[in-house]
């Protein structure tokens, strides 16, 4: 859900200079270098915050603001200390910012206090007075915050601490440094300052470890406060899972045990050593990077050393290509895992879908715009909430940032998120129009479909970075939310709402989410230690006082989304799932709690629940009392990454839910009764029109289609079930059934939405852009699509169920790319059966065939699909359907005179065809009765490759009472026949199909265009990508 966006910015401590390329032989020749004080950067830490950022060389460690990127100080060592400790060699950052360690080669720890002062700042832009505009609105705060410039940071020296055992690896936490020892091989414990008792050193060898293998030396160390826990990489290749334990002030010395661990990664294949790991606490993963390049993640299920294997990523390269993996980092949110190596560096999703990478890259270009960021990474770091990617490269003195554009499902998961593509980035917010266009337009990669809108500078300077994002089901507006306080857009009118007064935007916070009804903005915020729901109007203005409605809450709202047309869920940190109704009259709005429920012992931690919704059945959405929906509805709850469904049940106890994880690794889902009247399917409404609405109450006994489909994403395929209730009957505890299989929708990009009235799955890719021109590469990014109808027609075929998949097709049947998605479902069958060699009595092939039988555009399908397949996959393809001859009869019967060419070939190839072919000549009589002379000159030249002396064409022609023109050859003396091709009218264009009969010159090769055409092309060729007839037009 991560894509970069844009060129690379650059950023040095450093002075360079730019290459004199008129003295470049001068400096070859005496050796000098064009950089000055250029040590390239060993080491990058970031604080906790992201505020601050901590990069050292050999002599000097530097601090840098991270938003905007500027240096603020820099300590530099003595000639002096770096003869008695050795230069620098890695930097740890204390997660509060406040003291530095840095890491030399002879095993010594130099810790520095790095102090903000609040009152005295640096960069403070100093304007001179003159005749210039006074600046209004925006531009005033600018210059405020220019002039204000940003706090200075000092840097004072606090101690050495000398390592006697040597350093292998060090880690800052917050009470402490871990320092892991050579020889021996140990792990110390150094206090910030001393404790009560005053110790301030512990330390335990790994060989008393009795979780660890013995003389194993620690090479690795990483730390998640979240999760409070640790992982240690030794130097066999192994990873392990580690907390740190309580000390006790009883136990001696050298008999303290200070961690408890287990190893839950091990080198058991060649090249599957770790050498580097990273946590993800949001969704309780611990990646480990190998040494062959590969990345193996595993699930942290509790503390007690149950660490599965979740999966393994796919490499984007070959080894040779990407490296040694170099570092690895997961985003802020967790939904992001980037990957550093000798050779570039690439992302995944969360659950594996591969994103962006630099191996794509031209080397060539690379190397001569001097972009090292896309040719080697020694450290990765994420700043700015996730909005930026900071590189350092192998070698180089400079910081490379990448600016990123994220979901916002990422901020706050609502099914407007997911149905309407909306992108974020530091400053913009990226929406997707392509939902109101027409279908050809949608889905074409070349429309401009999004529609930027910059997000208020005053808002983003107060309240920068943005944390929540959500934006209407009908995509009218957008709200967003900061640190504090709230604005809106409209995309009607282009303006934005947000607080006059700072101190009413200041007063809450947003913290559970945002969703809309209607033109209705309703928030989850706290202020003054106090939860509650307020409903605000875009129609008004945003002060303190113009919340329509507050509704006052127990606890913290962890996550609440609209359902229904007017109900409101609402679950709380109390573990209970509060249900309210939209009430609207001519006094106002508010909101009607009509039902709660208590799920203790249910969900164990609810801050791990991610998103809620439910399902009601259709008498209870008809007639039903809403105060009674608690009674009746299933509730789907998304916990971490598992999909759980909680049926209700009534027995002599009273109301109990039955629970069950219906699915695995969920990037997100999409429940379509969630989207209201949005839900449509595409015969009752014109094409890209937004009229046609269906209620999700009305015809609920008639076909639904797939109004009633619960889609999800695992991270390497999206997945559907077609109808919600076959999965409440499966997981029903009367029926003690398995889950229906779902319907599977691979692709190559990452899916974002499913635009259920044009049959495809929406998504976005990032595509790197170099040119010779432009001197810079940047990442754009690109709409993808993928037809989802065939796997659902085949799943159905599959089931038996010709009937429900018929019914289905129809209320697609109107799109225009629908023939071009039945053929899709016939060719991948055809290929998947071949592939397999399946038995006849096990073919889905003779249902597949018989449900495109019921198309008027059967005939074109079948020859459509011979031209893109193999010729050694016909024999299986025409084994089930009619003879080749049968249907050719019943092309020219239809008039489908180019389908019935498509035909000839393939009688040809079944050696079918005679030479004084019959078929031939009354095709090519037909097409002169209908005037296609461009289909006549295919014809002859597909007669003259089938008898080279003419005599088959002459025939033909006879036979027509066309008397050919005859020339002699003044070197053979031989007769040859041309065929005489009537020039169109006059002010229609000629067209040259290039040998290809009905395709464009553009689907013809290069070799056929140049040859013009007169080119021939022999019937024997095998090549069926390119052949003589099509059904095009």
């Amino acid at each position: 859900m991560y894509w970069p966006m844009g060129a690379a910015q650059i950023y040095s401590a450093n002075r360079r200079r730019r290459k004199d390329w008129e003295k470049q032989d001068n400096v070859e020749k005496n050796g000098t270098e064009q950089d000055e004080d250029c040590d390239p950067i060993l080491g990058m830490r970031t604080s906790r915050n992201g505020h601050l950022i901590a990069t050292i060389t050999t002599t000097t460690m530097t601090i840098w603001q991270a938003s905007p990127i500027v240096v603020l100080a820099a300590a530099s060592r003595s000639a002096s200390s770096l003869r008695s400790y050795g230069p620098n060699v890695a930097v740890q950052f204390k997660p509060d910012a406040s003291i530095a360690v840095v890491q030399t080669s002879n095993g010594f720890l130099v810790t520095y206090s790095v102090i903000v002062d609040p009152d005295t700042r640096v960069y403070q832009q100093i304007r001179q007075g003159g005749t210039q505009r006074k600046p209004t609105g925006t531009d005033s705060l600018i210059l405020e915050q220019e002039r204000a410039g940003y706090r200075e940071v000092n840097i004072k020296f606090r101690m050495v601490i000398r390592i006697d055992a040597g350093i292998a690896a060090t880690l800052a936490l917050d009470s402490e440094v871990v320092v892991a020892t050579k020889k021996p091989a140990a792990v110390q414990c150094i206090k910030w300052a001393p404790d009560a008792t005053g110790r301030q050193t512990s330390t335990e060898l790994t060989n008393r470890m009795g979780w660890m293998q013995k003389d194993s030396d620690i090479t690795e160390m990483v730390y998640d406060r979240a999760m409070s826990l640790a992982v240690w990489i030794t130097g066999t290749g192994t990873a392990y899972a580690v907390q740190r334990l309580p000390d006790s002030s009883n136990v001696p010395e050298g008999n303290q045990q200070l961690f408890r661990g287990y190893g839950f990664h091990g080198a058991e294949g060649q090249g599957t050593a770790a050498t580097k790991a990273a946590i993800n606490a949001r969704f309780s993963l611990l990646a480990v990077g190998c040494i062959n390049g590969e990345i193996h993640v595993y699930t942290a299920r509790d503390y007690a050393g149950s660490i599965p294997l979740s999966h393994k990523l796919a490499t984007p390269a070959s080894f040779v290509t990407t490296g040694r993996i170099t570092c690895l980092s997961y985003s802020p949110d967790g939904y992001c895992l980037v990957a550093g190596y000798e050779h570039g560096w690439a992302m995944w999703s969360v659950y594996g879908k591969p994103g962006a990478n630099s191996f794509t890259a031209n080397a060539r270009l690379s190397d001569m715009n001097e972009e090292l960021w896309l040719k080697s990474v020694s450290n990765l770091s994420w700043i700015g909430a996730g909005f930026g990617l900071l590189i350092t490269c192998i070698d180089d003195s400079r910081l490379w940032t990448v600016e990123m554009t994220k979901s916002a499902v990422t901020t706050c998961f609502s099914s407007a998120n997911i149905t309407r593509t909306l992108l974020l980035s530091s400053s913009n917010l990226m929406i997707y129009r392509g939902f109101d266009l027409r279908t050809t337009t949608t889905l074409s990669a070349d429309a401009p479909l999004w529609q930027h809108v910059a997000i208020p500078v005053g808002y983003l300077m107060n309240q920068r970075p943005i944390r929540c994002v959500v934006t209407s089901l009908d995509g009218r507006y957008v709200a967003v939310a900061g640190r504090r306080g709230l604005a809106h857009y409209s995309l009607g009118s282009g303006r934005w709402k947000s607080f006059d007064d700072s101190e009413a935007e200041n007063a809450f916070v947003v913290r559970g989410g945002m969703c809309w009804y209607q033109h209705i903005l309703i928030v989850a915020a706290e202020s003054d230690a106090s939860s509650e729901l307020r409903l605000y109007s875009r129609e008004l203005g945003l002060n303190a006082g113009s919340a329509l409605h507050t509704e006052q809450l127990p606890s913290a709202v962890v996550t609440m989304s609209m359902t229904g047309q007017d109900s409101l869920l609402v679950y709380t940190s109390e573990n209970i799932l509060h249900h309210y109704i939209v009430n609207t009259s001519n006094l106002g709005v508010k909101l009607v709690q009509v039902g709660q429920l208590a799920l203790n012992g249910i969900v164990r931690a609810p801050a791990r629940v991610r998103a809620v919704t439910w399902i009601l059945p259709d008498f209870q959405l008809r007639d039903g009392d809403p105060s009674q929906d608690v009674a009746h509805a299933s509730v789907l709850f998304l916990v971490d990454a598992k999909l759980v469904l909680l049926q209700s049940s009534t027995n002599e106890a009273g109301l109990k839910y039955d629970m069950r994880v219906i699915a695995h690794n969920v990037e997100y889902f999409d429940l379509m009764r969630d989207r209201g009247t949005l839900v449509r399917s595409p015969s009752q409404s014109p094409l890209g029109s937004p009229s046609g609405e269906v209620s999700p109450v009305s015809g609920l006994h008639a076909d639904r289609g797939l109004r009633d489909s619960l889609w999800y994403f695992n991270g390497e395929k999206m997945r559907c079930w077609m109808d919600v209730e076959d999965i409440l009957m499966a997981a029903s505890t009367d029926n003690d059934r398995d889950l229906p299989d779902p319907v599977s929708i691979s692709s190559d990009f990452f899916p974002t939405s499913v635009m259920l009235d044009r049959g495809v799955v929406l998504g976005l890719d990032a595509e790197m852009i170099q040119r010779r021109d432009v001197q810079f590469a940047f990442f754009r990014h690109a709409i993808r699509t993928q037809l989802f109808l065939p796997n659902i027609l085949r799943q159905q075929l599959a089931e038996y169920d010709s009937a429900a998949a018929s019914v289905l097709a129809l209320r697609y049947q109107n799109l225009p790319y629908f023939s071009h998605a039945l053929e899709l479902l016939l060719h991948t069958v055809l290929d998947d059966e071949v592939d397999a060699g399946c038995e006849p009595g096990d073919s889905l092939m003779p249902r597949v065939v018989s449900f495109l039988s019921s198309f008027p555009d059967y005939l074109d399908i079948v020859v459509q699909c011979t031209r893109k397949t193999e010729v050694r996959s016909w024999r299986t393809l025409f084994a089930y359907l009619p003879s080749p001859q049968d249907l050719f009869e019943k092309s020219l019967e239809q008039g489908l005179l180019k389908t019935a060419g498509g035909y000839l070939l393939v009688l040809h190839t079944f050696q079918e065809l005679e030479t004084r072919s019959e078929q031939c000549t009354r095709l090519l009589r037909k097409a002169k009765e209908a005037g296609d002379w461009d289909l006549c000159k295919e014809l002859a030249r597909f007669l003259m490759a089938l008898d080279a002396s003419g005599e088959t064409l002459r025939e033909a022609l006879s036979q027509m009472h066309i008397e050919p023109a005859r020339e002699t050859n003044n070197q053979s003396g031989e007769d040859s026949v041309l065929m005489r091709t009537p020039r169109p009218p006059k002010g229609q264009p000629q067209q040259f199909l290039n040998g290809n009969l009905g395709m464009p010159p553009s689907s013809a090769n290069k070799e056929e265009q140049a040859a013009g055409s007169d080119a021939v092309l022999s019937p024997n060729s095998t090549t069926v990508s390119e052949d003589y007839f099509s059904s095009r037009s």
